[in-house]
């Protein structure tokens, strides 16, 4: 599966961006996606997950920083996930990346997944 990310862009410290992720392949709906964040300097670290459609209630994880700020979500018809992210701060400024994987051992672990796509970037200035 082909992941692109969009929707990246400059806002204000308490704004609201939505960014996407838009797959290539009859088999979205099979992979849990997750979202990532690398801002300079730093080490790449989790931002949030969904899981799989199908079966299983869908499930969702999220990093302690973005808890109840961010909301991540998908819609299988577009093959597109996305994630809400409320009330932006300064250190939320990064790039940010989607990704695809199978089960729902290690979500929080880059390693973990097998698609990437490239990133998009966010700025929140204060």
């Amino acid at each position: 599966v082909q992941l692109q990310a969009s929707g990246g862009g400059l806002v204000q410290a308490g704004d609201s961006l939505r960014l996407s992720c838009t797959a290539s392949g009859r088999t979205f709906s099979s992979y849990g996606l997750g979202w990532f964040r690398q801002a300079v300097g730093k080490e790449r670290e989790f931002v949030a997950f969904i899981s799989r459609s199908g079966g299983s209630a869908i499930m969702t994880y999220y990093s302690d920083s973005v808890k109840g700020r961010f909301s991540i979500s998908r819609d299988n018809a577009k093959n597109t996930a996305y994630l809400q992210m409320n009330s932006l701060k300064p250190e939320d400024t990064a790039v940010y990346f989607c990704a695809a994987r199978n089960g729902l051992v290690g979500v929080r672990t880059s390693s973990q997944y097998d698609y990437w796509g490239q990133g998009t970037l966010v700025t929140v200035s204060s």
